[in-house]
């Protein structure tokens, strides 16, 4: 909800088609690179108050196998 509700309060044209278990795929204009890739694990990470950290990765690519 936090990551949607940013892109939208952002303007961003990116869009979140989809969850799979623990990951959020994305399409993202290649001008929005950088924010999503700066942006979305800050969210991510800041979500809960955890006793560890919780952390995300950021893998980007034209389909799903190059961006892991």
């Amino acid at each position: 909800v936090a990551v949607q509700d940013a892109l939208d309060a952002q303007g961003k044209a990116t869009l979140m088609i989809m969850q799979v278990h623990d990951e959020l795929v994305f399409e993202v204009p290649q001008d929005e690179l950088d924010w999503v890739k700066a942006e979305v694990p800050r969210l991510m990470a800041s979500v809960a108050s955890l006793r560890v950290p919780l952390l995300a990765e950021v893998g980007a690519g034209p389909n799903w196998e190059a961006a892991h």
